[in-house]
């Protein structure tokens, strides 16, 4: 929310950076415009606004490929439906990633893409984040770049991560490879993570 820009969260300390500019006091909008797109956990549900609008405002940013998207994420019986009024945990994560997909973004950030999904649809959720970041891509060639946030990284089955962080109480403990954090948590547990046996922050 803070990277977003959101009003609800302040600065209190430090700027946030963008492709080399400084966006700290940039509103919503603007960090939309400069490159930055989110999808949400819970998005909210917008009576009067259409999927099929949303996505016509967004498609300028888009390499011609929207219809593929929509098959894809299998929402071409939803376009003519307002946003997320009542779709479900899959359907609305689908929408999410069918305007970031549309958006294309130079930075995605995606909060728990598999809450309240079920099995095949997190496959598709997966396909299309690996499509957002460009990981059908050579890594010279990516032109994109995400922070995914997941609790049971349920996620990580799907999307191949570079790099796992992890925060306990607002604290960044840890960084490694996320599979091994995961299986780490799962041995271990949050409490001992908070040690970070591999020291790597310092």
């Amino acid at each position: 929310m803070a990277i977003m820009g959101f009003p609800k969260y302040k600065i209190t300390r430090g700027k946030i950076f963008f492709n080399g500019k400084d966006i700290t006091e940039a509103s919503v909008d603007e960090r939309a415009r400069e490159g930055i797109g989110i999808a949400f956990q819970k998005p909210p549900a917008i009576k009067g606004v259409t999927l099929e609008k949303i996505i016509d405002i967004l498609k300028k940013n888009s390499n011609g490929e929207i219809e593929k998207y929509i098959d894809m994420l299998k929402m071409r019986e939803f376009l003519k439906r307002d946003i997320n009024y009542k779709f479900s945990g899959g359907e609305v994560k689908r929408a999410e990633l069918l305007q970031l997909l549309v958006q294309k973004p130079a930075l995605s950030l995606i909060d728990e893409p598999e809450s309240g999904v079920d099995v095949d649809n997190i496959k598709v959720v997966g396909k299309a984040i690996r499509k957002i970041l460009d990981k059908d891509k050579h890594i010279w060639e990516r032109n994109s770049s995400g922070l995914i946030i997941t609790h049971t990284g349920a996620i990580l089955d799907f999307v191949k991560a570079d790099f796992g962080h992890l925060i306990i109480n607002g604290t960044l403990k840890c960084t490694a490879n996320p599979s091994d954090i995961f299986e780490y948590i799962k041995e271990k547990g949050y409490k001992e993570c908070e040690k970070c046996p591999r020291n790597l922050i310092r």
